[in-house]
Order: structure tokens, then sequence, then C-alpha cells
């Protein structure tokens, strides 16, 4: 097999399995020279290992330490979130003496009970949306006063409804919707709140905000176990929320570019490179809080033994780095202008643009594989083309005849009851018997058109109901449900008249029948339902009315029309039955939601 040269002796093509082989050559060469690399950096994280695991413990035990306190206030909390009583009286409006013994006998009992549940400063701050309910609260000297110890206060919701923080509250879940952050008074007294709301569940279907619960503790009491010397000397440890946001530190950051930086943008450091090997950064999550304690331990002694290797692999790694890049650079732009062509063919493929084509020079494969794809797009063109027309064809030829087959008998049956007329002299009933028909075909016509407006559907099953009330008289009974809002949406024609008709035929139970038609948009649905209160049917019948036509013949007339909204909308749409034996039937129709055009 000629694979190298032709038969003239001329160089014919590198095939691309030698192309392979030389990037594959390449990569060993690059792969010899940072052997030593990647044997420093395996040291380095079987020393970093190491000294993860001896701190690890101590990081956790620190996050639990932290968590027990988070975990009392959240227990204090829940006894005022789920305690009925209290959350009564928050919602009883009284004056008077009324009010003064519900603060006396609950409200202010239950605080004071809760701010002095747990061991640390809390102040206990409610905001009530019920203003009857007497504001007390305490006037601090400065917002380090922590005189009196634990403190409640009470306060109307009104304070704070147009306050940035409290409108960011997430919305409530049950038992599980709480926030900790810092507002109000918070950042200059160094405290932060563990904000939650107090629902009335009296109603499930509308739960109600009552208020508001607002348990803040000082930072330093909270985290007092969080000390940088349980680490180590030069150790730091951090608490951040979910967003970042510090919001505790202990342990001072070393200087970086001879300037001590003091401020908070001095955590951006951290993600410099130079720091993460000169850290060993260990992170805890505390899922409820959805804080992260991370630690920063200095690992002086590890990189005082790794420097000579690292000179080492600094200088291994340039040399490759320079090797890499040419090499890189020049494999990339060979195959990368080839592949590009094919990418940019592929993707007009892909977006239904099979006109264009690919031009390449070479004798290699991949000039083989554009004459396939430039062929492989005629191919593909034309096999769609005539696939389309065919299909299209075929779903108009299948519209047409559905069309046709809806069922004739009431004309014949409607010309018979004109004949009635006119021979017992009602020539009243006949006029307008003849007018309403005349209506109905022409609405039903509609100049040979599918689609039409929902109005016209409606007004056309109300001239065929109009034509049947002339026959029936007082014992036919109609109501319209419409929603004004659908009249902007377009509809398939001749969909409600068949099940109109179908009840006046098969629904009676009595002397007499209502039925009611609806009409509602869902969504991006237009439902219809036509219900009578007629004698209804079993199950059996249903079943046998929606099974295949090939299988029974009853029900042919509700089968075409699931079958022609289908043909028309997809297979999400069309009819279904519901029905009660003594009780009536209810048909409903769904169809899409699609705007008319204007000239309908």
């Amino acid at each position: 097999m000629k694979t190298i040269r032709e038969t003239n002796g001329r160089l014919r093509y590198l095939p691309i399995g030698y192309k392979l082989m030389l990037s594959y050559l390449i990569f060993i060469i690059i792969l010899v020279s940072v052997n030593g690399y990647v044997s420093h950096s395996m040291y380095d994280a079987s020393m970093r290992k190491q000294t993860r695991g001896n701190l690890q413990g101590t990081l956790l035990q620190i996050r639990d330490n932290v968590a027990y306190k988070t975990d009392d206030m959240v227990r204090i909390s829940s006894t005022l979130y789920d305690e009925s009583t209290f959350v009564r009286s928050l919602k009883a409006e009284v004056f008077g003496k009324e009010n003064n013994t519900r603060m006396e006998q609950v409200i202010l009992p239950k605080l004071e009970s809760a701010t002095k549940s747990i061991g640390i400063n809390l102040r206990l701050s409610i905001y009530t949306r019920n203003e009857t309910i007497n504001e007390r609260y305490y006037t601090y000297k400065n917002n380090n006063d922590y005189s009196g110890g634990q403190t409640y206060n009470i306060y109307h919701l009104s304070r704070i409804e147009n306050k940035g923080w409290y409108k960011r509250l997430p919305k409530e879940e049950y038992g599980i919707t709480m926030v900790w952050k810092q507002v109000e008074e918070d950042n200059g007294s160094g405290r932060i709140s563990m904000i939650r709301r107090i629902v009335d569940l009296s109603d499930p279907v509308d739960v109600q905000e009552m208020g508001l619960m607002r348990f803040s503790v000082p930072l330093r009491e909270l985290f007092d176990s969080v000390d940088y010397r349980k680490l180590g000397e030069g150790a730091m440890l951090l608490v951040r929320d979910q967003s970042g946001q510090l919001i505790f530190s202990s342990g001072e950051l070393p200087v970086f570019g001879g300037i001590p930086d003091r401020s908070p943008s001095k955590y951006a450091d951290m993600e410099r490179k130079d720091f993460e090997q000169s850290y060993l950064k260990i992170e805890e999550r505390m899922i409820q809080q959805n804080w992260t304690i991370t630690a920063y331990v200095p690992l002086t002694i590890i990189k005082q033994e790794a420097e000579k290797v690292r000179a080492f692999i600094i200088g291994v790694c340039v040399v490759c780095f320079i090797l890499f890049s040419f090499a890189g650079v020049f494999i990339s732009r060979y195959f990368s202008k080839r592949i590009t062509k094919f990418v940019s063919v592929l993707n007009a493929f892909r977006e239904g643009d099979l006109h264009k084509r690919m031009t390449y020079r070479g004798r290699d494969e991949f000039s083989q594989i554009a004459t396939a794809l430039n062929g492989m797009g005629e191919d593909i063109e034309a096999l769609i083309h005539k696939v389309y027309l065919t299909q299209l064809q075929k779903k108009e030829a299948e519209l047409e005849m559905l069309q046709t087959q809806i069922n004739p008998h009431f004309l014949y049956n409607t010309l018979s009851s004109i004949n009635r007329l006119a021979k017992f002299g009602e020539n009243a009933k006949l006029q307008e018997m003849v007018v309403n028909l005349g209506k109905f075909y022409r609405l039903t016509l509609n100049s040979g058109k599918t689609l039409i407006p929902i109005h016209s559907e409606i007004e056309q099953s109300n001239a065929y109901l109009d034509i049947q009330k002339v026959k029936y008289g007082h014992r036919l009974e109609v109501t319209y449900d419409i929603d004004p809002e659908i009249w902007k949406y377009e509809t398939m024609k001749l969909i409600l008249q068949p099940f109109i008709e179908n009840a006046l035929k098969h629904a009676w139970s009595g002397d007499r029948i209502h039925i009611r038609i609806v009409a509602r948009r869902e969504g991006d649905v237009i439902r219809y339902r036509i219900i009578d209160d007629g004698m209804g049917m079993r199950q059996e019948r249903l079943n046998e009315i929606m099974v295949d036509a090939d299988e029974s013949e009853t029900g042919y007339g509700i089968r075409n029309i699931h079958q022609r909204i289908r043909l028309q909308y997809g297979d999400q749409y069309g009819v279904s039955l519901y029905s009660r034996l003594g009780i009536g039937t209810s048909v409903t129709i769904c169809i899409p939601a699609r705007k008319r055009k204007l000239f309908l």
C-alpha cells in the first residue's frame, strides 16, 4: 500500500499517524523534563497532607464550638417561632387593660425567658406588625454598652419595612428560613444578628408574617473559640459568609510589599499565588449558617526544605515552557486551520445552511474528508427537500380528509326540521331556522380557512345552538362562560359544534338538558369545556370511544377532532373526556394559545 510516495517517486503526504507520533514524542520529552517537578510536588503534597491531618481536628473542634452557640440561638428562637400562644398574642389587636394584661402575662415573660436562656450578652429585638402592642426598648449610651446583661426590645415593623436588609430577606420556608447578618447598629458595635420571621400558621393556605425576631450577639463572644493560637504562632483564622464577606478574624496577616495594610481589602492578598505557597489552607463549612471557617497555617519549615528543589524545578520548567510553546504554536496552527474549516461547514449544516461548501488544497486525509463532506451536504439537502415536500403534502391531505369527514347528518336533520315547520305553517320559526342555518354554514366554510378567530368559532357554535333552540324550545338551556382575553387568539374551526351536537343526540336525561360552554386561557394553552347535565356514561363506554378507530366505530367524530388537533398542533394537545353516570359529561379540548393574524 502506498502511503508516503507515489509511483513517480514524489513525496505524497505525511500521514496523520506520523504527525501524531511526532506530537507524542514532544510530549514525552516534556514529561521527562518535568518529572523532577512532579516529584517535588508529591513531596510537598505529602508534607501538606501530614500537617493538615494534625490541624484538621483542631479546626473541627473550633467549628463545633461555634456551631454549639449558634444552635443555641436557633433553639431559643424556635421557642418563640413555634409558640402558638405567643404568636396569637402578637396577632390580637386589643387596647387598654387587655393590652396591659397581654404584655405583662404573655409577651414580656416570653421575651424575658428567651433572653436569659443563653449565657452571652444577647440583645433580642422583636419587630411586630401589630401596632396595638406598645414599643419598649433600651437606649444604649454607646454601641458597645452591654449594661443590663441580656436585654430585649419591642419595635413596630414599620421602622424597618423600607430598609434594604429587610426587603432582601429570603422567602419564608417554615422552620428553615433564618439569616445571619450584620444590620442596624451591628457594624459599629462589633455584633452580628440572627434574623427570623414570626409567622401565623393558623391558615396553612395563607401564611402571614406577624413580625420579625432579631437576636444580636457580640462577635467576640460568639467566636471566642476562634483563636489562632490554637493552631500555632503565625496562623490565622477567618470566618466568611456565603458571599465571601469577612465576618470575624483572629491573627494577623504578614506584610506583603513592605507596607502593612490593616483595611479589609488586605484579605485579597490571600488569593495570591505566593500566599498559597507560604500557607496551608484548611476549611470547614457550617451548613446551617452557610459560613466557612478558614485556617491559614504557615509552612515555613516545608518551604525552607523545598527551596533547593524548587530552584532546580523552575529552571527545568522555563526550558520546557519555551520548547513546548514553539512546538505547540506550530502544531496548533497546522491543525487548527484545517479543522476550523470543517467545523464552520458542520456548524452551517447544523443551522440548516446546506449550501455551504469548502475548498481544500492538498492530497492528504483532510482533502478526502472535505470532498466527502461536500458530497454529504448535497445529498442531505436533496433528501431533506424531498422528505419535506412529501410530509407537507401528506399533512395537507390528512387535514383535508379529516375536515370532510365531519358528520353530515346535521344538515339532513335541519332540513327535516325546516320541512316540518313549513308543513305546519310556523313561518316565524321557519325563517329563524333558515337564517341561522345560513349563518352557520357561512361561518363553517369561512373561505376555506382551517384556522379562524376564537370569536368566530364561538359564534358558529352559537348559530348551531340557535337552530336547535328553534327545535327544542325551552327544553334546551345554554350558558356561556367565555374569558374576553381569548378573543385575540386563533383556533381550528369546527371543534366545538360536533360535541354540542353529540350532547343533544345522546345526553338527554328526561325532557330537558343544560349545556355549559367554557373557554379560558391557562398559561400557554386555550382550554374549551362543553359540560352537560345529561345521563352521563360508564367508564367502559369512555374507553371504547377513545380507542383506535380501527378497533371501534364508536366515537368516530370525537376521534376525528382529536386527530385533527394533534395533526395541526402536536401530540401534547387534543380531546379528553370525563363522565359520571347519572350526573353528566365534560369534554375538554386543549389547543395552544396562539395570537391570530390580522387578516383573520
